[in-house]
């Protein structure tokens, strides 16, 4: 017998064990009861019990032993992570929400479709207006209550299809926020749609939204803000049902006295009214996004924008004095990756537009893969079109992640580990399979780096995490990026690449529109091979325990390490140098032909015995490789760690100012451990000078970095 507890499956150790103690676990990990619904083949259908009433179930045994946990279905015929052989009676059927992370109901009702409505204030830094959400009901009248996840939010109204409601802002519960109970005058038939209005306003507590004043951007003469919900933030923009679990379709309404962007594709700007004392006027901005997508792909920004062509279907979005180094950037790079990834998978794109908004230097990702408008970081701007695979990534995600998405983030992989493996491919593809495994191997040094900062036993080094009553942000990491690529990878080795990639798209035709866990796509995998007895034999022989459970690194492949092999030897004469004395002269003809990831491997190597440099070591470096000049920050950033570790003082300030201009925690959060071990006076200092630049999330992440929990 397996248990799914939340939105994973109990270990093995807990399987044989008692039903009642099975059930005891999982009703102390929720804080829902879960509906069981018990079906005998010789009656009619019981009524609905309690999970607190089932230990008094009187039925026979042979029917209460036998469970299959699903949430919404009933179980797969190849559950994930099962013992062999389980038995599972298809006529039970138990809805429980799957997702931790979310305080909704949304076992109960389901969103359907999302219209939100807002004035976007840059004076007072809120979001003014509100939200109707369609739900339709699961139950046969056997919900009377409607929760949404909320966060910080000012709500002043609700009705339910327009008639007075009663509603109650709950306690707060860290780090899920205050849930919106709405309490219903009767249950709602199963199939029965509701209209929900929410009147409200956002607060200076969201933590979604980043406003900036005019003096924070490139050319300081308007306002900006940019919104950021992955992974639990979109609670503090609009109650939501907030989980991966819940796909919607969209509409939005946005009035702003500069140009708007949502997450759909655009359908105009109407309606000017004039300011008011002096103001600005504005306009009403409106987008339609109808293939439905989870909370935290709802993406808004507002400023000083201007665009410019890349591609027959794409454009780029910057600011004024941006664009034509954007453009020149990007132009022409999106198609040959859409060509490239479409040669592996299907169905075909399915958002009409690919568009990119490069955003002020204080996005703390690399890319945000909002639907038809990818939020990117500035710093894949570095003039040489070196940093241009971030697009690969993003672009990927319009597959793994917004078409097909992970069911809660416990199963982030899912979203991750695949869009890595597409931009691999994608690399290959276009620059041949050399470069897929040469992209790998320095993916393989980030989640060596990430390991090692958890420690190899830890619960976030594993591949399905568990995140009961965690912050989703807190095991944010490369792993599920690069531990769900191996597993994927590991699967093409196993199986064969020809067979492999036949099951691709038939992984995301079946999963298109849906959310899944990694169960699902166990038993999808076992489920399309079952006819291949080799396969088959394979999958059944394969330790999927292992895979999802078992903490620290993955099996390593072999990799083609053609393009890497001159990194490590010029990696190898610094040693020598450095720790034996061996007479080395270093020649900017050492790198001359590298492309900037070349350097990139050089400088992680290095990094490994960092601490055995002396500061004039450093310095040679960075001068004869010109490193210090850079404008490619995967290079200067990768070189300022490297004088850290080796506590070369003439890289303290340059680390100071390069924190106060990019605030991408993948740059920022190595960078600000490194400056505390080296000064600490200094790290703190710089952190305190440009904690009103990084966005809320990167904030808070550096704050927990540099005091712990003591700012709480």
């Amino acid at each position: 017998m397996s248990v799914t507890q939340g939105a994973r499956l109990l270990r093995p150790a807990q399987y044989g064990r008692s039903l009642s103690s099975a059930l005891s676990t999982v009703q102390q990990s929720r804080a829902y009861f879960v509906t069981v619904t018990i079906v005998s083949p010789t009656s009619s259908p019981t009524p609905t019990l309690p999970l607190r009433n089932i230990y008094h179930d009187k039925r026979p045994e042979k029917t209460k032993k036998r469970l299959a946990w699903r949430p919404f279905s009933t179980m797969h015929r190849a559950p994930a992570a099962m013992v062999e052989n389980a038995p599972v009676d298809p006529n039970i059927v138990i809805r429980t929400p799957r997702d931790p992370n979310t305080l909704s109901n949304y076992h109960n009702f389901v969103t359907r479709h999302t219209a939100a409505s807002y004035e976007i204030d840059f004076g007072k830094k809120v979001l003014k207006g509100g939200v109707v959400l369609t739900l339709e009901s699961l139950t046969d009248k056997e919900a009377k209550e409607i929760i949404f996840d909320a966060s910080f939010l000012d709500i002043t109204d609700v009705t339910v299809d327009g008639k007075k409601v009663k509603w109650e802002v709950k306690d707060r519960v860290e780090p899920f926020g205050n849930p919106l109970t709405i309490t219903l005058e009767a249950g709602v038939e199963k199939g029965k749609k509701v209209n929900v209005q929410i009147k409200l306003s956002t607060t200076d507590g969201c933590t979604a939204l980043q406003w900036m004043t005019p003096a924070q951007t490139s050319n300081k003469k308007h306002p900006y803000m940019f919104s950021q919900c992955q992974a639990i933030h979109a609670r503090s923009v609009f109650p939501c049902q907030d989980t991966p679990d819940v796909k919607s379709t969209f509409s939005f309404a946005l009035r702003s006295p500069l140009p708007v962007l949502a997450s759909g594709l655009p359908t105009g700007a109407k309606d000017y009214q004039p300011g008011e004392d002096g103001s600005s006027g504005t306009l009403l901005y409106t987008f339609e996004q109808k293939v439905p997508i989870p909370s935290y792909l709802f993406a808004l920004a507002s400023g000083d924008l201007a665009s410019a062509s890349i591609g027959p279907r794409s454009t780029v979005w910057t600011g004024p004095e941006e664009l034509l180094e954007c453009q020149k950037e990007l132009e022409g790079e999106i198609e040959p990756f859409m060509t490239a990834i479409e040669s592996v998978i299907s169905p075909k794109y399915q958002w009409t537009q690919y568009n990119c908004l490069i955003l002020p230097p204080s996005f703390p990702y690399g890319g945000m893969e909002n639907p038809i408008w990818t939020y990117a970081t500035p710093s894949i701007i570095s003039g040489d079109k070196q940093n241009v695979d971030v697009i690969a990534h993003e672009l990927s995600h319009s597959w793994s992640g917004n078409l097909v998405s992970n069911a809660s983030w416990e199963h982030f992989w899912l979203n991750e580990g695949w869009t890595t493996y597409l931009e691999r491919r994608i690399q290959a593809y276009i620059h041949g399979e050399p470069h897929r495994h040469f992209s790998s191997i320095i993916g393989w040094k980030a989640l060596e780096e990430s390991i090692e900062r958890y420690g190899e036993d830890h619960e976030y080094t594993k591949l399905v995490v568990d995140l009961k009553g965690q912050d989703p942000d807190d095991a944010f990491s490369s792993i599920p990026y690069e531990k769900g690529f191996h597993a994927l990878y590991a699967f093409e080795l196993l199986l064969g690449k020809d067979k492999w990639d036949k099951f691709i798209p038939h992984y995301f035709e079946t999963f298109k529109f849906k959310s899944l866990d990694s169960y699902d796509f166990k038993a999808c995998l076992v489920d399309f091979f079952s006819s291949d007895k080799e396969a088959s034999k394979k999958l059944s022989d394969f330790d999927w325990d292992k895979l999802f459970y078992a903490p620290g690194f993955p099996t390593k492949p072999e990799f083609d390490d053609t393009l890497v092999k001159t990194c490590y030897e010029l990696a190898d004469q610094w040693k020598a140098k450095v720790e034996n004395g061996k007479d080395f002269t270093p020649k900017q003809e050492d790198i001359s032909s590298w492309v900037a990831n070349q350097s990139v491997v050089f400088l992680e190597r290095v990094q490994g015995f960092g601490t055995s440099f002396k500061p004039a070591d450093i310095d040679l470096m960075g001068s004869t490789y010109k490193y210090t000049t850079s404008k490619n920050i995967e290079l200067v950033s990768r070189f300022l760690s490297l004088g850290l570790k080796a506590k070369c003082e003439s890289c303290y300030q340059p680390a100071a100012e390069l924190l106060g201009n990019i605030g991408r925690m993948k740059f920022v959060r190595p960078l600000f451990r490194l400056l505390n071990e080296a000064d600490r006076k200094l790290a703190v200092s710089t952190f305190e000078r440009n904690k009103d630049f990084y966005h809320p999330i990167c904030r808070q992440m550096v704050e927990k970095d540099l005091f712990g929990e003591e700012r709480k």
